[in-house]
């Protein structure tokens, strides 16, 4: 069985905030990133069409040797993952393809006091059910409401995160969010872009307001999934390289990637594995 990097994924820059956690917590091991930045966003796009891409850029990641490729993007872990996961014994048997919202909605209920959640997404995710689904798996007293933010991940990838026109989205899809349960005490960022607008988010919220990320648990998450599957463990290598890749200019996304994975990025251009 090949040994490798771990594979990260996702629509453009957004899962580089959660490998930004992951890296912190793990840090030894070595990692690719591959950005679709040049069909990005997924958001909006039919079930069909996002999982041929997430398949696609899976594909390329195993054959950068990736013996476990992580969707950090919630679009893609809603749309793609549950059909990619069943397609592995027939593409890939010996590698793993995990997401982001299972591990997001095995603790989330966690965050709450008033057991009423809000989640912030992006309109495909929203669409897909997928956590409303898991969420009642774990959590089945919890009452969750969801938002979709058509808007938010064009203010952040066009560093828009402090103007008036972002204010006036953000406030736009929070009132439309309380309109639905003004009972709310936990906000979850269903979308990796989404961190990068939470000062903004805090100032329109009461202090008593718990915003998540889902970096961080994601990355507590790997760390227990390797600890538990060893053999996968000793599969993914650990020099502490880290590697990225983008479909589109390469000198673009290292520019604008900083801003998100907090150090300089310095980036290449893939041609996607059909």
């Amino acid at each position: 069985m090949e040994s490798g990097p771990i594979g990260i994924f996702d629509s453009g820059f957004g899962g580089l905030t959660v490998m930004r956690e992951i890296v912190n917590e793990l840090p030894e091991y070595d990692y690719v990133y591959l950005g679709d930045n040049a069909r990005a966003p997924y958001g909006n796009r039919s079930f069909d069409t996002v999982y041929e891409y997430t398949l696609q850029c899976v594909k390329t990641l195993f054959a950068k040797g990736c013996p476990l490729v992580i969707l950090a993007c919630n679009t893609a872990s809603a749309k793609a993952l549950r059909t990619i996961q069943q397609d592995l014994p027939r593409i890939a048997p010996d590698r793993r393809v995990l997401g982001v919202i299972r591990p997001t909605t095995e603790v989330i209920g966690n965050y709450s006091k008033s057991k009423h959640l809000g989640i912030l997404a992006t309109e495909g995710t929203v669409k897909s059910g997928s956590y409303i689904i898991e969420i009642e798996k774990f959590f089945p007293e919890l009452l969750v409401s969801q938002q979709a933010c058509p808007m938010w991940v064009s203010l952040v990838e066009n560093n828009e995160l402090a103007s008036d026109g972002a204010n006036y989205f953000i406030k736009k899809n929070l009132d439309q969010l309380f309109e639905q349960d003004n009972h709310i005490d936990t906000l979850l960022l269903g979308c990796t872009h989404y961190p990068l607008l939470s000062k903004s988010i805090k100032k329109l919220l009461p202090a008593n307001i718990n915003i998540v990320s889902q970096g961080r648990i994601v990355a507590e998450s790997l760390k227990t999934y390797l600890q538990k599957h060893n053999e996968m463990q000793e599969r993914c290598t650990k020099k502490g390289t880290k590697t990225f890749f983008t479909t589109d200019d390469a000198e673009t996304f290292s520019i604008r990637a900083e801003q998100f994975f907090g150090e300089q990025v310095i980036a290449q251009t893939v041609h996607i594995v059909s």
